[in-house]
């Protein structure tokens, strides 16, 4: 992910922000469920030949990428469904090969979220949400982005879109552009809140101000971006553990947390890392992967 990439961190202040006060009126209007909080730990693709061996079994073929990394892990931001809306035959073969607890997180088409009209006046937003529903149980949490020269003068037409987006579809939206997060400004995270819908958090080294921390529902989406595995990447992984650990006794119920490394490469590592932690110190609903050693081609338990 280019997107608030540096050449150099050795300045950077990784640590997260505070938690904003009204975090607390969210989570604790959230009912009480006596269920553990969901954790979903992902990727952003399967299609990488170069986690055979590793992450996939020795052999696998591309038309297994899909049943092997959803037997790795339980969720995906999925990228693919940002260029095209995928058809119903291509639904129901993702949906049948993918584990019984996988989530995709669909990213919204960018003729939507890239359009001037936010896919208002034709009918994308019904094709695309009609089509994706197909995954059944299987949906997790749909994935707007919105562009970087999407501001917050267009608060109004951003309502106007979460009107017409049907509200069973559970959904998060990403903003990019710096007058959301000026002076203290709260209107996004207002309209979020008015309608049900979650603010992605994102954790990268060039755009500190996205790492917002707001709370707006039950569910909460997490983009964590790393550096070639420095040790500041799992540190900072360290200090999610931590907060979300507040979170999740406060009343959340459900993250999506999705790790991005250069190239994808280093991802699955990195997702590992966290898994571990999180089954090690968080009262969730988790699993994780099991990865192959390269050597001989066993499967290395995780304990």
């Amino acid at each position: 992910m280019k997107f608030g990439k540096l050449p150099s961190i050795d300045k950077v202040d990784f640590n997260l922000a505070s938690d904003p006060p009204h975090n607390q009126t969210v989570l604790s209007a959230i009912p009480k469920l006596n269920t553990k909080a969901k954790l979903y730990v992902g990727c952003t693709g399967w299609s990488m030949k170069e986690w055979i061996g590793t992450v996939y079994p020795n052999g696998t073929k591309p038309k297994d990428y899909l049943k092997h990394y959803s037997k790795q892990f339980n969720t995906i931001e999925f990228n693919t469904t940002h260029y095209r809306i995928p058809t119903q035959e291509t639904i129901e073969n993702w949906r049948n090969d993918s584990a019984d607890d996988f989530k995709f997180c669909p990213k919204i088409p960018q003729s939507i979220s890239h359009s001037a009209d936010l896919g208002l006046v034709k009918d994308t937003i019904k094709v695309f949400c009609d089509v994706i529903q197909g995954l059944d149980s299987k949906l997790g949490c749909c994935f707007m982005q919105l562009p970087p020269y999407f501001d917050k003068s267009r608060l109004a037409l951003l309502e106007t879109f979460l009107k017409a987006f049907p509200r069973e579809i559970p959904l998060s939206i990403e903003v990019r552009h710096e007058s959301w997060f000026e002076n203290g400004d709260t209107s996004f995270f207002d309209l979020m809140e008015k309608y049900d819908t979650s603010a992605v958090i994102t954790d990268v080294a060039g755009r500190r101000d996205v790492l917002h921390q707001r709370i707006c529902n039950a569910t909460t989406v997490i983009r964590f971006v790393g550096n070639d595995l420095h040790p500041t990447d799992y540190e900072r992984a360290d200090q999610w553990i931590e907060q979300l650990k507040i979170w999740i006794e406060a009343g959340l119920q459900n993250i999506y947390f999705f790790t991005h490394e250069p190239d994808n490469i280093q991802a699955p590592e990195m997702a590992d890392y966290f898994v571990k932690a999180a089954l090690e110190k968080l009262q969730v609903e988790l699993r994780g992967p099991e990865f192959y050693d390269a050597n001989d081609g066993k499967q290395i338990s995780l304990f």
